[in-house]
């Protein structure tokens, strides 16, 4: 395989779902690590894009374009002159996706398509295309096994959000074996941090626990999630593209499996509130018991590993949201 290019003077990156919660954090990140690097950001501002969350990017390095990845000719605008594609477009609730899976379909199947049609018509000119997948298209493990999803580990989606990224996943590797273009995946665990639309467990939890509101929480609470701090993850992405060999992936995980109700029982404490607010609830359809990621290729290869303890990272997410209840505040359905 060849290896990543070496970092040019200058890059101008693409990055897609810009606006999200993942997509905003790599943008804050990368800008403030690379100050002689553009990006510019095509995102469609569905319910979870905000423009809120690059307010203080800095305006001379960075475009927006409001727009599809499936809109072809805005694909072609939003290409121009650029190096590197970061793709994180993508509708990725796993609830939505149950209530209706066709735009999953259409935006993460079809879009990555476009995108990648786009970059095979420019040849040479675009170095790099970085895929950012999850690790639920791997499927589920058992809760008392110490087994980890690895790059090798079989896919097994099981719901039409996870069914539709490992697709996306498949057409990303297609285009490199069939028109050998340079691109890298990874595949990551449940991210949390700043700017996380209210809806995921995390940010709802807290949110919920500040406004003295019930806490959710599906079936017994006891299923597992790898969880990794946005910006460990963030820190993952940069080092995939600066290291990282062209046509291969990278499992990217936080190392802090948690049953989901110790992680709001961590919240309620960081918040001062009582486990009264917990309810529980009827189970998510086909809900996976556990995930969790073994990251050692990435450490291996890349020298990556995450740098945040999972309290340490908690706490301070816990502490955004209290500081910044102008940002969720606005967004909440109640």
């Amino acid at each position: 395989m060849r290896q990543s290019p070496i970092k040019m003077p200058y890059m101008h990156l693409l990055v897609t779902g810009g606006a999200g919660f993942i997509g905003s954090n790599f943008i804050h990140y990368w800008l403030a690590r690379h100050p002689e690097d553009r990006i510019t950001n095509l995102d469609a501002l569905t319910y979870a894009g905000n423009l809120e969350n690059l307010r203080h990017v800095p305006q001379d390095r960075y475009t927006f374009i409001h727009g599809s990845i499936c809109d072809s000719t805005l694909v072609h605008q939003a290409m121009e002159h650029v190096d590197i594609v970061v793709h994180f477009a993508a509708e990725s609730h796993v609830d939505r996706s149950i209530e209706g899976s066709r735009v999953f379909l259409e935006t993460n199947v079809i879009g990555t398509q476009v995108l990648l049609e786009e970059m095979r018509r420019r040849g040479l000119q675009i170095k790099r295309f970085h895929h950012v997948s999850t690790d639920e298209v791997f499927g589920s493990l058992k809760l008392d096994s110490s087994e980890k999803f690895s790059e090798s580990t079989p896919y097994d989606p099981r719901s039409p959000y996870s069914a539709s990224k490992a697709a996306s996943d498949h057409v990303v590797r297609s285009y490199f074996h069939t028109y050998q273009l340079p691109i890298t995946l990874s595949n990551c665990s449940n991210n949390y941090g700043p700017y996380h639309f209210p809806e995921k467990l995390i940010p709802l939890m807290i949110t919920n626990a500040m406004r003295d509101m019930p806490l959710p929480v599906y079936g017994d609470g006891k299923n597992v999630r790898d969880w990794i701090h946005v910006e460990d993850h963030c820190a993952g992405i940069e080092a995939v593209l600066l290291k990282g060999k062209i046509g291969e992936t990278y499992c990217l995980g936080g190392n802090a499996e948690r049953h989901n109700l110790d992680v709001v029982n961590e919240i309620l404490a960081l918040t001062g509130k009582p486990d009264s607010l917990i309810k529980f609830v009827e189970d998510r359809k086909g809900h996976d018991l556990r995930y969790a990621i073994d990251s050692s290729k990435a450490k291996r290869e890349l020298g990556w590993e995450p740098k945040k303890t999972f309290e340490q990272g908690l706490t301070e997410t816990v502490m955004w949201y209290k500081e910044n209840e102008h940002w969720w505040k606005p967004l909440l359905k109640t």
